[in-house]
């Protein structure tokens, strides 16, 4: 049984201590935030790949209680005509769904069942320090702690302080060239979207998607072409005028997405799409990088929290079935990172395209990336089939 400290307890690190937990390991779990979440109004959804490698830890069906099915995708061009139709991975088995919830109810839920299950979890304990020799590691904090392991995961995301230990002088996040907007609106959809169905949009100037939950508000995004925000625009700008600039961007388009907009209060949220160039170093003597910390990608093919919970269940299985820690790293990048980058590569694509392409591209890259008929991944993602 091996130490193992976890620094990041959002959805990463948290997965990735329910699944060395169940490998027999003892990991701990430090946490920078003092215990909410950022982002917590955002929603997001997992694919069947990131249900099946819930599961593999016994997770999925603690998450198939929040949130609710998605089924279906359509896909729109400017005018609303329908360009493609097609069920979403594996629809057939409830526990493999796609699955759209709020990022902080999947958070939630993760960290429930690892307090469930004996793990320890701190929060309030920002990394300030690494060190590591061939017999441990220990990560020091801010408030003056350490925690020493065989391990060291660092899954701290996207600006990672694990990672710029591990790699000083490595690529660092990016700006991916789109402002991403969220919210949720009091305006539904006509006509009705049909249960389980999300809509995508390439409209003329923004790429829009939109599901409609048995319960509740329309849930919907956009993607805009444009420069960063700064932090000026972003303190000037109330939701409002946010709402007013998407609305007019979306209006010449004879789609729902302006009328859904408009539909929407205060919580609306605009950020920026970054991503983390591919190339980077990804393991150390006795550390590891895992989701966002290894391989941020942009929001486009929306694979970020499937892939981190791929790379828990595969770290896990590589420590679980090699002999020897530096061959279990070896392993887990081996299986990691060409899918990781290639989801990178690909959610780039879609970001560069121009909205008014074609919405099949997505729909191709987003059947692409679920890896729903893929036998390998299938076996990777089995927990009891060896690596």
């Amino acid at each position: 049984m091996a130490r193992i400290v976890v620094v990041g307890g959002g959805i990463a690190g948290t997965a990735a201590a329910l699944a060395l937990h169940k490998a027999g390991h003892e990991p701990t779990v430090h946490e920078a935030h003092p215990g909410t979440d950022e982002d917590i109004g955002a929603f997001m959804t997992l694919a069947s790949n990131g249900m099946r490698a819930l599961a593999g830890f016994d997770a999925a069906r603690a998450v198939a209680g929040v949130g609710f099915d998605v089924t279906r995708m359509n896909a729109l061009d400017a005018a609303g005509t329908e360009l493609a139709s097609m069920p979403l991975g594996e629809h057939d088995r409830p526990l493999a769904r796609y699955r759209c919830l709020r990022r902080a109810e999947l958070a939630a839920v993760l960290r429930a069942e690892a307090r469930r299950r004996g793990i320890g979890l701190r929060h309030a304990a920002r990394l300030t320090g690494v060190t590591e020799t061939d017999g441990d590691v220990t990560a020091r904090f801010a408030d003056g702690t350490h925690a020493t392991g065989d391990l060291l995961v660092g899954a701290d995301g996207l600006r990672s302080a694990v990672r710029a230990w591990l790699d000083p002088h490595g690529p660092g996040p990016a700006y991916a060239g789109q402002r991403v907007f969220y919210g949720y609106s009091d305006t539904a959809p006509r006509p009705a979207a049909e249960p389980g169905l999300i809509t995508m949009v390439r409209g003329s100037a923004a790429a829009f998607g939109y599901l409609v939950p048995p319960a509740g508000r329309t849930h919907w995004f956009a993607r805009v072409p444009g420069p960063p925000l700064d932090a000026e625009e972003r303190a000037r700008t109330a939701p409002a005028q946010w709402r007013a600039r998407l609305e007019a961007l979306l209006r010449p388009d004879r789609t729902p997405c302006a009328d859904i907009v408009a539909g929407t209060g205060d919580d609306l949220m605009v950020t920026d799409a970054l991503h983390l160039p591919p190339g980077g170093r990804w393991r150390g003597r006795r550390a590891v990088l895992i989701g966002d910390a290894a391989h941020a990608a942009s929001p486009a093919t929306g694979q970020g929290a499937s892939m981190a919970l791929e790379d828990a269940l595969v770290l896990a299985k590589a420590l679980r079935d090699t002999p020897s820690l530096e061959a279990a790293l070896a392993r887990y990048e081996h299986h990691r990172r060409p899918r990781a980058e290639q989801n990178t590569a690909a959610s780039a694509r879609l970001t560069a395209a121009r909205p008014s392409e074609d919405t099949r591209r997505g729909a191709d890259t987003r059947r692409a990336a679920d890896g729903g008929a893929d036998e390998a991944l299938l076996r990777l993602l089995d927990w009891d089939t060896p690596l």
